[in-house]
């Protein structure tokens, strides 16, 4: 026999059922306040060239210094610079005519520690000489600034015995491609792979000597890393990207390394496309190599990632290091809730983008 039970039990089980469903419902709501981004990714820089931490490995392994450059710039040889040359360097406001090796002189050991074996100092040299004369930055007004907008150039003060050797050992010498000087961009380490320079410098044409190699030696500070930040940390630093609450981030499309060229910023009103650069400089990430996930207590869900790559295939995170105040560098947004140091983008030596 069906069993009825009266009205007023049942009013009151409903009643209580709703209060436990709306008792679950704030606890699920105080749970999503309390999100936070968890990002996990490789390198620290650019990803366009040599990896100054990858030569450091190569040297350590017995490469010289032209297997080096001829590793990372594909395709190149060596070539010799104009005799007599001078760099335009843009200094305090002024521009400076600088003897091409005595600039030189000034830029390695303000790039690289000039405890480095020779041969890292050495490629380095190279690199920085080849860089001097094909960057441009200041049009026809000078070739390169003397921060981390070109290189960091340092004059006397960065003239030590160790890269005074290597800039003399190597005295003259260019990365060429095809018997022209080729833009030698470099970046501090690579996270195990380097990019294509068209899908790491938002619109530039891909060039055959920047293509993205396996960087199999670079082991430095930031080749692995992790970074969490409260929801309402990372909203404030992606303001003016979120449309409405921040829900979190979707890749759509990754390089020749899990280097992000494309994204969504997702929020509760709609997305906001983004490139890569935007995203880890936004978020003050040391590349953009990120790896995007949630946690919601003790939960962790990856975020929406259409690139076709796997997290594993990314380097095993460590803890960031503090970022390198000395070269470099995207500042991190203000308003951080980080659980781990906050990495500012391109902190360690290397070029920058072209402008």
């Amino acid at each position: 026999m069906l069993d009825i039970k009266p009205t007023y039990h049942r009013t009151l089980t409903c009643l209580t059922t709703l209060a436990a469903m709306l008792s679950a419902l704030l606890v699920c709501a105080g749970m999503a306040r309390a999100s936070d981004l968890v990002i996990v990714g490789g390198g620290n820089g650019h990803g366009v060239g040599m990896s100054q931490e990858g030569a450091l490995g190569y040297a350590q392994h017995g490469f010289s210094y032209q297997a080096i450059l001829a590793h990372y710039y594909t395709g190149t040889g060596l070539g010799s610079a104009p005799s007599n040359a001078q760099v335009r360097v843009m200094i305090g406001g002024k521009v400076r005519n600088v003897a091409l090796e005595s600039y030189v002189r000034g830029v390695v050991s303000a790039e690289v520690p000039s405890s480095w074996p020779l041969a890292a100092l050495e490629a380095q040299a190279v690199a920085s000489r080849t860089y001097a004369l094909t960057a441009h930055a200041g049009g026809s007004r000078f070739d390169v600034y003397a921060d981390t907008r070109s290189q960091v150039y340092r004059g006397v003060a960065a003239q030590t015995p160790q890269t005074d050797a290597a800039v003399a050992a190597t005295a003259g010498q260019i990365v060429t491609y095809q018997s022209r000087p080729a833009i030698t961009y470099f970046f501090a380490s690579s996270g195990g792979r380097t990019e294509n320079v068209e899908g790491s410098f938002t619109g530039s044409l891909p060039e055959p000597w920047l293509r993205g190699v396996l960087d199999q030696y670079e082991r430095g500070g930031e080749h692995g890393w992790k970074l969490t930040l409260g929801f309402s940390a990372a909203a404030a630093r992606l303001r003016g990207l979120v449309r409405g609450s921040f829900v979190g981030i979707e890749v759509l499309k990754r390089g020749f390394s899990p280097r992000i060229s494309s994204a969504y910023v997702l929020g509760s009103g709609g997305r906001t496309a983004v490139s890569g650069a935007q995203l880890a400089a936004r978020l003050g990430l040391y590349s953009t190599w990120a790896y995007f996930s949630t946690r919601t207590g003790q939960v962790i869900t990856s975020q929406p990632d259409r690139s076709g790559w796997s997290a594993g295939a990314g380097p095993s995170p460590t803890a960031p290091p503090a970022a390198s105040t000395a070269q470099g560098g995207v500042p991190s947004g203000s308003g951080a809730e980080a659980a781990s140091a906050s990495p500012a983008a391109g902190a360690g030596g290397g070029t920058s983008a072209p402008s």
